[in-house]
């Protein structure tokens, strides 16, 4: 998939993989990437910078845990996230709808 087509998008992929429970920022690339069978490939250097500035905003909160003997920050989505995911999901499907009927073939005229 073309990384520009992300651009813009981020935000609500990494709130909604972080929607069902807390993970850490490894987690979540793999998590991107299974959710999109395999289409989102999302370098780490994209995602950990935007996972400081949603917590920055308020939209997450984090806590540092140890999974498999390591010491990882943990990412959480907070009440401010849910709402914005929720504006996100909403402003993505009214521009999925225009979009799509931009692109859907038109029906030959009638004569």
């Amino acid at each position: 998939m073309n990384p520009d087509a992300l651009r813009g998008h981020l935000d609500a992929l990494l709130l909604a993989v972080l929607e069902r429970e807390p993970l850490h920022g490894y987690a979540i690339i793999e998590a991107l990437q299974e959710r999109s069978g395999g289409a989102l490939t999302v370098p780490t250097g994209t995602v950990y910078p935007a996972l400081r500035r949603l917590e920055r905003i308020g939209h997450l909160s984090s806590e540092w845990a140890t999974v498999g003997g390591r010491k990882r920050r943990t990412y959480r989505l907070t009440d401010s996230g849910r709402k914005q995911l929720e504006g996100e999901r909403s402003a993505w499907r009214e521009f999925a709808g225009v979009i799509g009927g931009v692109l859907r073939p038109e029906s030959p005229a009638s004569g």
